[in-house]
């Protein structure tokens, strides 16, 4: 069936020469990592994740031993202020460029490293006023070369800044006095920030922006995505999800609703094609995110994955993979680049994962599927004033890398028993294959609609990794659910027909989940032909609860969301953040739930090709930040970010013994 989409080319870009020329692969922006550095968050611009390094391999990864460790706040910051505090979740990743490593610190300013030793090289200077020293830990950031000068550029609370890469000064030919401000939303309705990282693509640096998931009505302003120039901080240009009058689009918001409708954030990371000049935005759910009776339509463009020009912001394609959202199913990951062969075909494409458990595979120069899109009806809303979209799209190819839908056969069913208790539970909710809608928790009724994959995935912002010569991908995912339910609106405090309820996590029987495991698990695709060569679970999981122990049941994974790192035969990950409860750091007597970000102290090692693990250590806290590796004064390094609430925040580095 024909995708839902259009092609916007607009004159003068590279996308309209590339045509003319016959549409060349654009390989720049998928081969991984080059030169032994990690230039990039994801490795590369196309976010693949990979390096073709293999000092490291299977017959030597359990010689690996820790080499050195960085804390996740320089003590030059402690000086300053001896009470300064940190994240727990240091989700930092750092980047490692001409035998320099730098990375976001715990108050997300930037440090340079030594990537051999985890010695400090620079510290950015604490920030004039309207910025002083607290801040939060962001992801990542970005790095710009004309080949005479270098400079990191890095979001932190409500600015971006360009320092030097080589002193950590702030360049005052940038903006005003070295940053510019990205607050464009009235401040006293929500405060800039954002868990992304910036992408450079030419001479513009682009930036998205997270959001709350709800407001108290239905009128909010609409986020924005911002490009700047890297070398000025000039505004470039500035776009947002939702169309404004006379846009592509806006025929999908019925009664005018794009006009007071807002949020729409672009939160997630981006990826993009340097050699087409494009950036690829992850979009999410516009205001309020499970109630959409006020805005009546498909409401394009959020939850779709939209193709940009760089240096214009001027849309080449886009293909929204839900409609009308209620399910709070963003577009949560990067897109991956990669080259693939399919039936005889040379195909430059882009892959998205979603929560749903779904990977679409579009041309990324034009945005048509690779393998076809159908429209499927889907079950539709009772609650008053709410129109459901008739149908949504699913991919035929590659199948879900989750388990998908409310049903009965999902269950667990470790043993009749638990399988009795499930059900007393499942009987108390609306349930139902996917995307069935959210419900009105009635007092003496269903409490609700139980989503599986829940509004954290399935997939999420930790991503896949990508092997460019191989062609397998690898998405690791969680079997997590979720209560969708709404309360009537209080007129008195809204305007909104209906408003979130409870929105919980759903426990199980006795401690256990609801549903089925693998409850974390790894999934490998041969992108060439779409065929999934292998799941694994990653990680013990409940194993050992009571009340299945006896049962031997095997590795059942931790919902911890990890991110992967892909080298020449090993496929690097960790468990996510740690479950404290779970691991007896914390007082036997709280409950244990195993929620989204349960995860545990291991790091592994999987053969590539099989699944097998290789290699496991145990950390002294979950694996937080996505894993790096890089070759320095000829010795690979993988290196971590590790922390919790009783483990301060470090990076880790390991080696082979010189």
């Amino acid at each position: 069936m024909m995708a839902r989409h259009w092609v916007d080319w607009f004159a003068g870009r590279v996308p309209l020469c590339l045509l003319a020329l016959g549409w060349p692969l654009a390989g720049a922006a998928q081969t991984g990592a080059v030169d032994g550095e990690w230039p990039y968050y994801g490795a590369d611009a196309g976010m693949t994740k990979y390096s073709p390094l293999d000092q490291i391999n299977a017959g030597n990864v359990n010689d690996l031993e820790i080499i050195w460790r960085r804390p996740g706040l320089d003590p030059y910051y402690r000086e300053v202020n001896p009470n300064q505090r940190t994240s727990a979740n240091h989700v930092a990743t750092p980047i490692v460029r001409d035998g320099v490593g730098y990375v976001p610190n715990g108050v997300g300013l930037v440090e340079a490293f030594d990537p051999g030793s985890g010695g400090t090289l620079w510290t950015q200077p604490v920030p004039a006023e309207g910025d002083g020293l607290p801040g939060a830990v962001t992801r990542g950031i970005a790095y710009w070369s004309d080949g005479d000068r270098a400079r990191i550029l890095v979001q932190r609370n409500t600015w971006l800044y360009a320092l030097d890469a080589e002193t950590g000064a702030v360049l005052a030919d940038f903006g005003n006095g070295g940053r510019v401000s990205l607050q464009r939303m009235p401040a006293d309705f929500e405060r800039y920030r954002w868990g992304g990282v910036p992408v450079v693509v030419g001479d513009s640096v682009i930036v998205g922006q997270g959001m709350s998931d709800t407001f108290s009505g239905r009128e909010a302003p609409a986020s924005e995505v911002q490009a700047f120039d890297v070398r000025t901080g000039a505004l470039r240009w500035t776009w947002s999800a939702i169309p404004g009058a006379g846009d592509a689009g806006v025929e999908t918001w019925q009664d005018r609703s794009w006009s007071y409708t807002g949020h729409a954030p672009m939160w997630a990371l981006m990826s993009a094609d340097e050699e087409l000049g494009m950036v690829y935005l992850p979009t999410s759910s516009a205001t309020n995110d499970m109630y959409g009776g006020h805005r009546i339509g498909d409401n394009l463009f959020t939850q779709s994955l939209v193709a940009l020009d760089a240096e214009s912001g001027g849309m080449a394609w886009h293909y929204q993979m839900v409609r009308h959202g209620l399910w709070d199913y963003d577009i949560p990951a990067a897109p991956v680049l990669m080259d693939i062969v399919v039936d005889g075909e040379e195909i430059p494409a882009i892959a998205q994962i979603t929560k749903q458990g779904f990977t679409f595979v579009f041309d990324r120069r034009t945005g048509e599927p690779v393998w076809d899109i159908e429209d499927r009806p889907v079950p539709q809303s009772d609650v008053p004033g709410e129109v459901t979209a008739p149908t949504q799209p699913f991919p035929t190819w590659p199948p879900p890398f989750e388990r998908q839908g409310a049903t009965v056969e999902n269950l667990i069913d470790f043993t009749p028993e638990l399988r009795a208790e499930a059900l007393e539970i499942f009987s108390n909710y609306v349930t139902g294959p996917l995307f069935t809608p959210p419900s009105v928790a009635e007092p003496d009724g269903p409490q609700g609609t139980i989503q599986l994959p829940g509004s954290q995935g399935g997939a999420d912002v930790q991503g896949a990794a990508f092997d460019p010569e191989t062609g397998h991908f690898y998405i690791p995912s969680i079997t997590s659910p979720f209560v969708a339910d709404l309360f009537p609106g209080d007129p008195d405090h809204t305007d909104l027909a209906y408003t979130k309820g409870s929105r919980r996590w759903l426990a199980g029987p006795r401690g256990l989940p609801l549903f089925k495991p693998p409850y974390g698990r790894i999934t490998a695709f041969n992108m060439h032909t779409g065929e999934e060569l292998w799941m694994v679970a990653n990680g013990d999981g409940p194993r050992d609860n009571p009340a299945i122990a006896h049962l031997d049941p095997g590795q059942l994974g931790w919902p911890g969301r990890p991110s992967p790192l892909l080298t020449k035969t090993l496929l690097f990950i960790g468990e996510g953040q740690t479950n404290l409860r779970r691991d007896g750091r914390m007082p036997p007597e709280l409950p244990v739930e195993l929620a989204t970000n349960s995860g545990g102290p291991f790091f592994r090692a999987y053969d590539k090709m099989t699944g097998g693990i290789e290699w496991v250590v145990e950390m002294e806290a979950g694996v937080t930040g996505a894993p790096i590796t890089y070759l320095h004064e000829g010795r690979q390094f993988i290196v971590a970010a590790i922390g919790d609430r009783l483990h301060a925040p470090e990076l880790v580095a390991f080696a082979l013994p010189e």
